[in-house]
């Protein structure tokens, strides 16, 4: 049978129905199909039952409402899967009582708290093996391994004595109050803003309040005054970012791809208001492992103002190597307001943007862009010179467009036209690197690195099979222990008590609907996998195999079972993923 376009050639020996496929799985599933208990076995589709109602009833659409994200994925707040959850004062064994008193909406009695609370996952505590302790004590998932008969919390004094803070760009309590209540001062970037409220186009300018007044700056030292204590560097010293493989992702992702070789790593998108208005969860983003020597954060706003105070108060409080400015995100809700995308066609905002970043920034300042807005109409070649005029240190070049997101393939030709137009200023191209093979032809290129996005979520090992230019037939246990350091560095990272575990099984899920397009090599029958190839239904060496190539969400929670442990009642889950385009 000719095999249907769009699809990867797989030995025949391996291929099956979907119907055997499915049948075989829930054979040796220990629990019952969610699709049985709703009534639907037919269509694995994870896709909620009001979605599909709607596309069958203009059929004529079908296929365009199925292109992209999940359009009709409900907002779903943060679910809290504990009925009542113990005061954070009796979870850290405070000395002093609950500074709310009667008014405390928490447990305070630990012995009614373990009569509600969820069963122990396992004996292990991953925190606790770590760093001699766990700071989640009765409330961890695993507190058996790290609370006394009296329920009372653990220590290790040895190991905790040997650990240190693997983890640093946390957001400080002072600096958190000052930013909410607006009293956080922005030198650098006022005196930027003074100049191009005054028409004028500044050069590349030390900050500070004292370099603005012509006054010495106020340098506070424990030592001697060196001229790095006052000199901010000029452009051409700041360190160049100029390595191979570079990836973004969440902190727990970004620990595994740098054990397979990833060079340089970056932080997921952070809202620049939010940062300024202090938002934990947004700060949280800035974070950065101990593992990751070449790291920077990855910016999106769409003010000379916003952008640039945001970049004086990085500068000033977290340790980086770059700064990224995100001018190449397609969403529609960073678009539209002028960000993203947005900026490639504001030029004029674009240019305070980088020129005021740039002013107030001692790390060097990249930019990520795309093609273009609109499929035909290529303007990244245009603006890349004039982004050499404003400072920028790197650019990266997604070859495609906004309106084309994952559509076509990623166009490498213009990719290594807009390469020449960027040097001596480096360009990094991205787009459709699965393979050590697609890095060795994108390296044939002017690109002098590359940047690997759904490639690595495909297959995270992918940076050791570019580094060692070799086929990684991976096998399945091999990969389960890749997802059980993830699950690991996942709880190290979001928490062990129960919000903790279900926030870390959500990440693995949403993985998990992009690891499950992978196809072992050994199963191939043309070596390589291409990224916009579907795999057929095919049944895998072991049962692991098979239940990794499923694209049904009830076989990515059992995977997320075996090693988190088994659902909550109400839990759900629906990818924010569900592509058209491969």
């Amino acid at each position: 049978m000719e095999p249907q376009r769009g699809t990867a050639l797989i030995k025949e020996q391996f291929l099956t129905t979907k119907e055997k496929f499915h049948e075989f799985l829930a054979s040796a599933r220990p629990r019952a199909s969610r699709d049985e208990a709703d009534g639907d076995p037919e269509e694995p589709s994870g896709e909620p039952e009001q979605k599909r109602v709607k596309l069958d009833r203009d059929a004529e659409q079908k296929k365009k409402k199925m292109r992209g994200q999940n359009k009709s994925r409900p907002h779903i707040k943060p679910q809290s899967y504990e009925e009542r959850r113990l005061c954070p004062s009796i979870v850290q064994e405070r000395d002093t009582e609950c500074v709310y008193g009667e008014k405390c909406r928490f447990l305070h009695d630990v012995s009614e708290y373990m009569c509600s609370k969820a069963a122990d996952l396992g004996d292990q505590c991953y925190r606790f093996s770590s760093f001699g302790w766990c700071q989640y004590g009765v409330t961890c998932r695993f507190s058996r391994a790290h609370t006394s008969p009296e329920l009372k919390n653990l220590r290790n004094e040895e190991l905790c004595r040997r650990s240190t803070d693997t983890v640093s760009n946390h957001l400080d309590k002072d600096l958190q109050r000052r930013l909410r209540k607006k009293q956080q001062r922005f030198p650098g970037a006022e005196a930027y803003l003074k100049t191009v409220s005054r028409g004028e186009r500044p050069t590349h300018t030390s900050h500070g309040a004292g370099d603005a007044d012509g006054a010495d700056p106020p340098v506070k030292t424990l030592g001697p005054i060196t001229d790095a204590d006052v000199i901010k560097l000029r452009p051409s010293e700041k360190k160049q970012v100029c390595l191979e493989e570079h990836t973004c992702g969440n902190l727990p992702f970004r620990r595994v791809c740098k054990r397979f070789g990833a060079d340089i790593t970056c932080g997921e998108m952070a809202m620049v208001t939010n940062l300024l208005q202090g938002q934990a969860s947004e700060w949280a983003l800035l974070k950065r492992h101990a593992s990751e020597d070449l790291f920077g954060v990855q910016l999106e706003g769409c003010f000379p103002d916003t952008m640039t105070r945001c970049a004086e108060l990085l500068n000033q409080n977290i340790d980086v190597d770059f700064v990224d400015i995100n001018s190449g995100c397609p969403i529609d809700l960073v678009y539209k307001k002028g960000g993203g995308c947005g900026l490639m066609t504001r030029t004029s905002k674009f240019e305070q943007i980088v020129r005021g970043m740039n002013s107030v920034l001692d790390v060097p300042l990249t930019v990520k862009i795309r093609t273009g807005v609109q499929q035909n109409c290529s303007i990244a070649h245009k603006l890349i010179p004039e982004m050499k005029k404003w400072g920028v240190s790197l650019v990266t070049l997604h070859g495609r467009s906004r309106e084309q997101r994952y559509t076509k393939s990623a166009d490498w030709e213009y990719i290594d036209t807009c390469s020449k137009l960027a040097a001596p200023v480096p360009l990094f191209g991205n787009g459709d690197i699965l393979t050590y093979e697609d890095a060795m032809k994108a390296r044939e290129t002017g690109v002098s690195g590359i940047m690997v996005a759904r490639g690595a979520l495909i297959k995270p090992w992918l940076f050791t099979e570019i580094k060692e230019n070799r086929h990684w037939d991976i096998s399945s246990g091999e990969r389960l222990d890749i997802l059980r350091d993830f699950t690991n560095y996942g709880l190290e990272h979001w928490g062990s008590d129960t919000q903790g575990v279900e926030k870390t099984r959500s990440f693995l899920l949403e993985w998990l609907s992009f690891l499950c397009r992978y196809i072992p090599v050994g199963l191939l029958e043309r070596v390589p996998q291409k990224i916009n190839e579907r795999p057929p239904f095919y049944m895998g060496r072991d049962y692991m195999e098979s239940l990794m190539a499923s694209q049904h969400v009830d076989d990515w929670i059992h995977i997320s079972e075996m090693l988190l442990g088994p659902v909550p009642k109400n839990f759900s889950f629906l990818p924010k993923h569900k592509a058209n385009a491969y």
